[in-house]
């Protein structure tokens, strides 16, 4: 192996670890933000849900490109994939609030 695939290869693994800490973030916060169940409604219900499901998005958009190798699929696999995250959420979002 050459010294640009060398780092080329650690650049790989820094981005994987990146979006892994991204991803136990997002998880922790949709935590944080869920009520419990002892917990009476809140008053911010619809906003909180659309905050979980922006945060439930960008999970599996983190999860695609970088677990599934997307991020190195030709461009329109790419923009094909975000195309179909955009309207599957959105899809939830609106079944969710209607």
């Amino acid at each position: 192996m050459s010294a640009p695939d060398d780092r080329l290869l650690r650049k790989d693994k820094r981005t994987v670890f990146a979006a892994w800490a991204a991803l136990t973030a997002a998880t922790v916060l949709a935590w944080l933000l869920t009520p419990g169940e002892s917990q009476t409604a809140t008053t911010l219900g619809n906003e909180l849900v659309a905050a979980i499901v922006v945060i439930g998005l960008v999970k599996c958009r983190l999860i695609i490109r970088y677990f599934m190798e997307v991020r190195h699929a030709p461009r329109w696999l790419r923009h094909a994939t975000d195309g179909w995250l955009a309207v599957l959420w959105l899809t939830l979002l609106v079944i969710y609030l209607v």
